[in-house]
């Protein structure tokens, strides 16, 4: 199988290294940068419902902004 190299600033390699570190760790087996890519790509946005935990000053602002956008939509 052809290979492909990729650019990645350090944060997002060392992101994704905690993946795959976490990633083993579940699975009990090695796991490549491409393994924990892969696992990525799978997950569904449903995967991640429940997994934030948003305080309530949070949530006023994200419905402040969501309020906003609409108003300007609409206009």
């Amino acid at each position: 199988m052809p290979t492909k190299s990729i650019k990645l600033s350090e944060e997002t390699y060392r992101k994704l290294v905690e993946i795959a570190g976490k990633l083993q760790s579940e699975l009990k087996k090695p796991v490549s940068i491409e393994d924990a890519i892969k696992y990525l790509l799978k997950r569904r946005i449903s995967d991640l419902a429940g997994s934030w935990d948003v305080s309530d000053e949070e949530m006023r602002a994200i419905k402040k902004s969501l309020d906003e956008g609409w108003k300007a939509w609409r206009s």
